[in-house]
């Protein structure tokens, strides 16, 4: 989106100034449907860095997800998915959920939940 839609800026503006990860949220950006939680920016930054210090090839990118001294912006312009799926076909990818960071303009369309798929 150009203009970005002021609705999902103030959902991801309460899930930083509630610190809460529950909301749930699928969105649809270029090539891909994503679905997951929102996180606020700080707890995913630190997420992300635990991660990469586990690894031995990948630990010296752990302090580039250092949260922002200034923390979370006014107005966000990212999403910070965590648990967030790809939907691919009839499954998510990957299956257990990854972390993903989307930029707000990007996004053209979402609802509220996260979707997945039965077997039933």
């Amino acid at each position: 989106m150009s203009n970005s839609d002021e609705l999902l800026v103030d959902i991801a503006a309460m899930v930083e100034s509630e610190h809460s990860n529950q909301m749930s949220l699928t969105v649809v950006v270029p090539g891909a449907v994503i679905t997951g939680r929102l996180a606020p920016m700080d707890l995913w930054f630190e997420r992300v860095s635990e991660v990469l210090h586990t690894s031995q090839h990948l630990k010296p990118f752990a302090a580039l997800f250092s949260p922002p001294a200034a923390g979370a912006p006014a107005r966000p312009t990212h999403l910070h998915l965590h648990r967030a799926r790809i939907l691919q076909g009839d499954f998510g990818l990957p299956h257990t959920g990854g972390m993903y960071r989307i930029a707000i303009e990007d996004v053209s369309s979402w609802t509220v939940g996260d979707l997945s798929y039965s077997d039933a």
